[in-house]
């Protein structure tokens, strides 16, 4: 039996990107219950791919109540949908065999990893207020994305000084307007810069200077999407709504990994249940930004460890 309950979780603070902001984590919690065991996956639905909680609903409410992780992969397209329902079948998996789902994927044995931790875009002001108080953290990720981002980038790098930072610009720039801002990202320290033009757009990347990595997020959803990053970017952003689950999401990290691009694992806005499978992937990343559930002001029983050493892997109590 597969079952989907709509569930929502109130933000710690309102939670701002370029294309709106949000008070709360609006996921779907999908449970499979074989034999008298039961496995969890969460997603969350995203606007920007065309998803809502009713048509992702409808999607795994379609699917055959005894399907099967391989088969998923082709009943379902990558996205949030086939997501939550491999996560979950990983999890009912580890829970018939008596393993953990690192075991079952053939996987080392995890360890933390270091997580970027999101400020959302606001006003100079207040974004380098927030710095200042996240600036112990020893990575920031800033969202940006709009003509004007010079004063914000100076705010956060003046409330943190000594902070690594990653910038995502969310789709939210023009050619000119990274070309511009790329010098001073590099001034300012920047480590990374994610998904600057809108995906599609983003042809001219092969043709800019490439001051410092480029990470696609909207134009890597998984491994097909690796033929078009080809001399545009230098680094992917692997979220396991995008890649369908974590089958894919493994899959796609190696072939990344084989193609030469750099890794980074990333979230949406969601709770401890969906971090848990992304912690896998993220083991040996150059960027971790599991950060979701710091962002949240009520999370799952039995929720991930986040400490100085970074985000832990999940108990099996949560997951896997």
């Amino acid at each position: 039996m597969i079952t989907v309950t709509p569930e929502s979780f109130r933000l710690a603070e309102v939670f701002t990107i370029s294309r709106g902001s949000r008070t709360e984590a609006k996921v779907l919690t999908v449970t499979v219950t074989r034999g008298g065991l039961t496995g969890r996956g969460e997603c969350v639905p995203y606007a920007r791919y065309g998803e809502s909680l009713d048509s992702v609903a409808a999607q795994i409410a379609a699917l055959p109540a005894d399907v099967t992780r391989d088969a998923l992969q082709s009943l379902l397209p990558a996205g949030a949908a086939r997501n939550a329902v491999d996560c979950a079948l990983w999890d009912l998996e580890a829970k018939a065999s008596g393993r953990r789902v690192w075991q079952l994927a053939g996987l080392a044995a995890p360890g933390p990893q270091i997580t970027a931790f999101t400020l959302s875009l606001d006003s100079p002001e207040k974004m380098q207020a927030a710095a200042a108080r996240n600036a112990h953290r020893p990575l920031l990720k800033i969202k940006l994305g709009t003509p004007d981002d010079m004063p914000r980038l100076e705010a956060v790098r003046a409330g943190a000084p000594q902070t690594k930072i990653i910038v995502d610009a969310n789709e939210g720039w023009t050619a000119e307007v990274y070309s511009d801002l790329a010098p001073h990202l590099i001034r300012l320290g920047v480590a990374l810069v994610e998904q600057p033009l809108p995906a599609g757009q983003d042809d001219l990347l092969a043709e800019i200077a490439r001051p410092l990595p480029v990470c696609a997020d909207e134009s890597c959803h998984d491994r097909h999407s690796l033929p078009g990053l080809k001399g545009k970017y230098d680094v992917v952003n692997i979220k396991l709504d995008k890649t369908g689950g974590l089958t894919e999401a493994l899959a796609l990290r190696d072939a990344a990994r084989a193609q030469g691009y750099g890794l980074m694992v990333g979230c949406m806005v969601g709770t401890s249940l969906a971090m848990a499978p992304a912690t896998l992937v993220a083991q040996g990343a150059a960027f971790t930004d599991l950060d979701g559930p710091l962002l949240l002001a009520e999370d799952r029983p039995n929720p991930l460890a986040y400490d100085d050493a970074g985000v832990h892997p999940p108990e099996s109590e949560l997951w896997g």
